[in-house]
């Protein structure tokens, strides 16, 4: 299973290396891929993780999450 988030506040590869670290230490995923140009996370799961949890952490680490695409 598969998700994209659309995410506010990623400037540059160290944001993009925090995103991307945060999620994937998210139980239930299996990684996470940023692309800064297009500001999307995509995130391939394990298990279903519910939306909210993984908002919560990308907020947690001062980005703003818009929404699930």
């Amino acid at each position: 299973m598969e998700k994209k988030m659309l995410i506010n506040g990623m400037m540059c590869p160290r944001c993009k290396a925090t995103v991307e670290k945060t999620l994937s230490a998210v139980e239930g995923v299996e990684s996470c891929t940023v692309d800064l140009q297009a500001r999307t996370a995509t995130i391939v799961l394990k298990t279903d993780v519910a939306d909210e949890k993984l908002f919560e952490v990308v907020k947690a680490k001062r980005f703003t999450p818009v929404q699930m695409l």
